[in-house]
């Protein structure tokens, strides 16, 4: 048994799990982010930033990681996520501007960024994958966990729940074609009553 209760086979399996769902996000997001179409873009985000909040769940769902040092050892500059954002921010245009609350137990809501958010989410998981890349796994699982709680996480949240805003009202608020004519005739036929 490792110090996180798992054994240690099982500790590697559930580390290997939770990067590749990491990796395939971050793979993801990079290829999105070249999407020109914010109507293909948008889906395609809420489905990645859904999958990955799947792993965080995971990892807030184990017992607290203990990283084996006090101080995180350095695996290198974080990546140069600008580009990403910036053409995140151009494809989303309109809509990359959402309220979000932080604290939900608190009413206040503060203007965010779609492509703000999602770059700071993949910093945060980008740094837990150099960590597992170098094979250090607790520390890869503890960056991991920590930073879903107390960042990641809740950036992740608003997201989603901007993202599903928008893919709802754009499949729930179209009119119909002829829609006003049944309107009418219904009308009609309850005046005539």
């Amino acid at each position: 048994m490792t110090e996180q209760g798992l054994p240690a086979p099982d500790l590697d399996d559930f580390a290997q799990q939770i990067a590749d769902a990491i990796e395939s996000f971050l793979l993801a997001v990079q290829a999105i982010s070249q999407e020109e179409d914010a109507g293909t873009a948008v889906p395609l985000l809420l489905l990645e930033v859904s999958q990955v909040l799947l792993a965080g769940a995971r990892l807030g769902a184990q017992t607290d990681f203990r990283p084996e040092q006090e101080y995180q050892p350095d695996v290198g500059p974080d990546p140069d996520l600008d580009a990403m954002r910036l053409r995140l921010a151009e494809t989303l245009g309109t809509v990359d501007t959402y309220s979000h609350n932080f604290e939900p137990y608190d009413p206040e809501t503060f203007p965010a960024q779609l492509s703000d958010d999602l770059a700071s989410i993949a910093a945060d998981l980008a740094n837990g994958l150099r960590h597992f890349r170098t094979g250090n796994v607790v520390e890869a699982l503890w960056w991991w966990q920590f930073s879903y709680l107390a960042s990641w996480g809740t950036n992740a949240c608003g997201v989603v729940s901007a993202l599903h805003s928008i893919v709802a009202h754009d499949r729930l608020d179209t009119e119909f074609v002829g829609e006003d004519d049944q309107i009418e005739a219904a009308e009609a036929a309850l005046d005539s009553e």
